[in-house]
């Protein structure tokens, strides 16, 4: 049973991590060339994957049903627990309104062009809510089920999206060196938030028990999945096209347009249109699943049938009315999720580690290696992706992706 618990939870942790974003690595990658590409990506998977490891060290003295929440303030206290839940809140809630968005938007136009069913947009966004949140509310349990089954269709999607890049490849693209350095500072924020899974932590931790040995193969198998995945497309879509035309693309939809019409084949938007679809809902499961277990934590809703109607309300609700009534909004709050990520994802996991390894000076418990010049590290790299996402917003460097 655990280890089919353990292989759920590896493909939940990618699934999470591999959103829609992921197609925009290309972009927000193409001033740089592929090798530089590949080093910043293995850069900030390393980064996360240690902070991960972070989040374990944190667990193991903790009750397994604890999330950032009860985490952060016995840790850190009241001021670390309001910064804890005001990232993750902020983090989790403008991510949710943007899946929200963009899927009731995907799934209204299949319905229309696909299926001839007339549905206004606002019908599709309710209803592709209203699928997401049954999933959750029934339990982690259900979210590993059904994301296997998407998990699987994804990759099967990939698999056809590369196979038909593959052949066109051309070597010489990806020896492009980057265009100018100021490009590394404008990508950082961008690959950064394609490797982020920390809020899906706790509620992976709540569904294996406190088996640091099981969950430590779930953090590092977890997200070197989505690495593998991201340098595989990386390769393709940069071999494909010159720096030049990838850099002409300022859209995604431009981007693919221009990747159907080079190889002549139709095929190709179709595949990334479904992997597009699937990818969202994979990260939407994975993100709303945390948020889910944190708001339960949050207001100690139980876990009986109301208890879990009441979180999956508080849950849901907000991000939708977001993503109808309001749809600036979550677009301009996307603007700082780089942000918020690096506080929930690099400095709260170093913040409390760092106050636990002070209160138990000796415990033979699991200790991530690197001691203090690791966490440092960590700290400084959280501090220049944050120093990117500000200078991007003040128009000092160009904004990517």
């Amino acid at each position: 049973m655990s280890m089919n618990k353990t292989f759920g939870s590896m493909l939940i942790i990618a699934g999470t991590t591999i959103g829609a974003g992921m197609l925009a690595l290309p972009l927000a990658s193409a001033g740089l060339g592929f090798t530089t590409a590949t080093l910043i990506m293995f850069g900030i998977w390393s980064l996360m994957t240690y902070t991960a490891l972070l989040m374990l060290e944190v667990h193991q003295y903790a009750d397994h049903q604890a999330t950032l929440n009860s985490l952060a303030r016995d840790l850190l206290g009241k001021k670390g627990q309001f910064l804890a839940n005001f990232a993750v809140c902020f983090l989790m809630y403008s991510l949710c309104a943007a899946y929200i968005a963009g899927g009731g938007g995907q799934l209204n136009d299949k319905l229309n062009n696909w299926v001839g069913l007339e549905v206004s947009a606002q019908t599709s966004t309710v209803f592709f809510t209203l699928v997401i949140a049954s999933i959750v509310a029934i339990g982690t349990h259900s979210v590993d089920m059904v994301n296997r089954v998407l998990f699987t269709l994804k990759v099967i999607a990939l698999v056809v999206m590369l196979s038909l890049l593959a052949p066109n490849v051309e070597g010489g693209y990806l020896v492009n060196m980057p265009v100018e350095k100021g490009l590394i500072i404008s990508a950082l924020p961008v690959i950064f938030t394609s490797f982020g899974f920390h809020g899906s932590i706790p509620s992976i931790v709540r569904y294996i028990g406190l088996d640091i040995r099981a969950l430590k193969k779930v953090m590092i198998i977890g997200s070197s999945l989505p690495l593998l995945i991201y340098i595989f497309w990386q390769l393709t879509s940069q071999g494909v096209l010159s720096q030049q035309d990838l850099m002409a693309s300022n859209s995604l939809g431009a981007f693919i347009a221009t990747l159907s019409e080079m190889l002549h084949n139709p095929m190709v938007s179709q595949s990334v249109s479904v992997f597009a679809d699937l990818a969202l809902a994979t990260s939407f499961l994975g993100v709303s699943l945390g948020l889910f277990d944190f708001v339960a934590d949050s207001f100690k809703h139980n876990d009986k049938k109301h208890g879990r109607l009441q979180t999956a309300a508080m849950t849901f609700v907000p991000p939708l009315a977001f993503a109808l009534f309001y749809p600036q909004g979550f677009i301009t709050a996307l603007g700082f999720a780089a942000i918020a990520l690096v506080i929930l994802a690099i400095f709260l996991p170093v913040a409390m580690v760092s106050a636990q390894r002070k209160q138990l000076k000796a415990a033979d418990g699991y200790q991530v290696a690197g001691g203090k010049p690791a966490l440092l590290a960590a700290t400084g790299a959280g501090i220049l992706i944050i120093t990117a996402q500000l200078l991007q917003m003040a128009g000092v460097i160009p904004a990517v992706g």
